[in-house]
């Protein structure tokens, strides 16, 4: 569990400064359909490691370190300790303290009309998430001018909440503190208040982000910035919970605490965050001579796979503790590293690195057994009990990783896992105009008739339900009587009193329930029943579909309808890829439908290049703003 922390922009600054860069630049203008993007006055760009400290303190705001919630990230925007993506730093995802995760207001698409108490500015905007807030009894601004103009003329401070739609600790934040009435006042009062989609503005994103990581070592979403009117940031964090818990201090008593230094010691609190950003500008300053070269590639390569090799999981694959990401990045690194070094022994470890985490993965619960496709991370390092909610930039690079494993060792497992992936990306994210969806929450209902969410809801599943619906006699299976359901639960690890641990359960969610994890073979499992291999494959297809068509009825987790060019175009290449390789041409067919849609709806013509986003309409139809 990693432990994202509050951060409060402090002079004292260890080593290892953060390998990023302040720089001050003209505005750059990001396209998105049918409007720009008003950029932020200044850009970091994240290299490397940040700075750590066990307290922070500025102008008098002290905060001891504290355990916080936070989701991890993507391709293209900043994180926090453990993440993916390419071109991205390491991401941080986590289990926040002492809060239960049900969550209200699911933005388009939700399952009924509700009369609202409080309406805000982001009702008028199209982004899932902002939408997700546009009730909330906080005066909620959008990015932009009108928010920044209020800042400065009623010189107060900027209070930035940065997240994305389908992130469980950014829901569990809006139900305990922002739809709090005491705090939405305390908030709207006295503060600008800045509500920001990571996936539409990961520009704004990575900038405070690595503001975060720098004076906490970690970082995640949601994430709760403090700034000046000029956008400086001067104190930061990830999840807080309302009010304070043991040593923790809520929002309430940090909103309390910025407040009044705002008010006694503001030049104080501002010069310790404009001591951060100094610290930050000289730690990245670059200065080499002429003579100097870079380190040349097989060098820097052999220095990776050391560091993957010392934090590798012999026994369940993957790399460090939990929470435990899939790192597909990672994965195809190794392989490359072994096709570069066949012959040492490195790299044959580099390539069983990388098949040995590939195949616990697939067993894992973190591989949706039922309806395909991969969850975010797991909780525990065996790959057990996940985080719910499914990423499509996940589905995309776990695809090609698994694809590339079939074609180095032409396992069929690795192409069935390909195949599973993109199979699930064309029933559940994709769009009838070719384009893919971002993402599936964690959390949703766990009946029609139940009023708050649950994180797994959707996925798991009580023995008794499982004996229920799986409770045909199969013929010829040794000792008589024995049910299809005796042979899945025996096959998936199903237990009459759940088979997950407490310490993966904080909020006792998942009480009784189970997540699905392949604990034998298919040939063990046989030889248990006493009959043929070919046999329990087909009666474990056939549970699983039966169990798919059950799954349907459940309300569906929220669905984050936005399509980002970006994640569209890797999971293209996916597609893509795997059709080529399996010589498969539906899949080469859905990735040219990718491809136009693309075309058609996210390529600017006349400026020549990509546009950020667009959204599908209340009337299925793709908007572009």
């Amino acid at each position: 569990m990693n432990r994202p922390q509050l951060a409060i922009a402090s002079g004292r600054i260890l080593s290892h400064a953060a390998h990023f860069r302040l720089v001050n630049r003209r505005p750059l203008t990001v396209c998105c359909p049918g409007r720009h993007i008003k950029p932020i006055p200044f850009d970091a760009t994240f290299l490397g490691q940040g700075f750590r400290t066990s307290q922070y303190r500025a102008a008098g705001v002290a905060f001891s370190t504290m355990a916080s919630g936070g989701e991890g990230e993507g391709p293209g925007a900043s994180s926090g300790g453990e993440g993916e993506g390419p071109g991205a730093s390491s991401g941080g995802e986590g289990e926040g303290p002492g809060a239960s995760s049900g969550s209200k207001g699911e933005g388009p698409g939700a399952s009924s009309p509700r009369q609202h108490k409080h309406s805000n500015r982001l009702s008028k905007e199209r982004s899932p998430y902002l939408l997700q807030h546009a009730h909330n009894p906080v005066d909620w601004f959008p990015w932009g001018k009108e928010a920044f103009d209020k800042a400065k003329s009623e010189d107060k401070p900027i209070f930035l909440s940065v997240g994305y739609s389908t992130c469980h600790w950014c829901h569990v934040m809006e139900r305990e503190s922002f739809e709090d009435e005491e705090i939405g006042k305390i908030l709207s009062e006295n503060f600008v208040c800045i509500k920001v989609d990571r996936e539409e503005r990961p520009d704004v994103d990575k900038v405070y982000m690595t503001f975060v990581q720098a004076t906490s070592g970690g970082g995640g979403w949601p994430m709760s910035v403090w700034l000046t009117p000029e956008l400086k940031p001067f104190i930061g964090g990830t999840y807080f919970p309302p009010r304070d818990a043991g040593h923790r201090p809520g929002l309430s008593t940090v909103l309390h605490r910025i407040m009044e230094q705002w008010r006694s010691n503001r030049e104080a609190l501002e010069s310790s965050g404009e001591r951060v950003l100094e610290a930050l500008r000289k730690g990245t300053a670059i200065a080499a001579s002429e003579e100097q070269t870079p380190p040349a590639a097989p060098l820097v390569a052999n220095r990776c796979f050391q560091q993957l090799a010392h934090t590798y999981d012999e026994e369940y694959g993957g790399f460090r503790d939990a929470p435990k990401f899939p790192s597909p990045v990672n994965l195809m690194f190794l392989m490359s590293f072994w096709a570069v070094n066949r012959s040492s022994s490195d790299g044959e470890e580099a390539l069983q690195m990388a098949l040995h985490t590939l195949r616990m993965m697939a067993v894992g619960g973190i591989h949706d057994h039922v309806a395909q496709g991969f969850h975010r991370y797991s909780t525990d390092s065996s790959w057990h009990v996940p985080h719910f909610e499914k990423m499509l930039y996940d589905q995309a690079q776990l695809a090609v990783a698994y694809v590339t494993a079939y074609q180095v060792s032409r396992e069929q497992l690795f192409a069935d896992v390909a195949r599973d992936v993109l199979r699930y990306v064309s029933r559940d994210l994709s769009d009838k105009s070719g384009g893919f969806y971002s993402a599936e929450d964690a959390d949703s209902l766990p009946t029609w008739e139940s009023s708050e969410k649950r994180e797994g809801a959707f996925c798991v599943w009580t023995a008794a339900e499982i004996r229920e619906l799986l409770s045909e006699i199969v013929e010829g299976a040794s000792g008589g009587g024995v049910t299809r359901a005796d042979i899945f639960m025996h096959h998936y690890g199903v237990k009459e009193q759940g088979n997950v641990q407490p310490e993966q359960d904080p909020h006792g969610e998942l009480l009784g329930q189970n997540v699905l994890i392949v604990r034998y073979s298919a040939e063990l499992t046989a030889a248990h029943f006493g009959l043929q291999v070919e046999q329990v494959h087909q009666i474990l297809a056939s549970c699983r579909h039966k169990m798919a068509a059950v799954r349907r009825t459940r309300p569906p987790p929220h669905l984050d309808t936005k399509m980002l060019a970006s994640w569209n175009g890797l999971m293209l290449s996916a597609f893509a890829r795997a059709g080529a390789v399996l010589g498969d041409k539906t899949l080469l067919k859905r990735a040219e439908e990718a491809a136009h849609f693309l075309q058609q709806h996210l390529w600017d013509p006349e400026q020549r290049n990509m546009l950020h986003s667009c959204y599908r309409g209340d009337e299925m139809e793709v908007e572009q703003m």
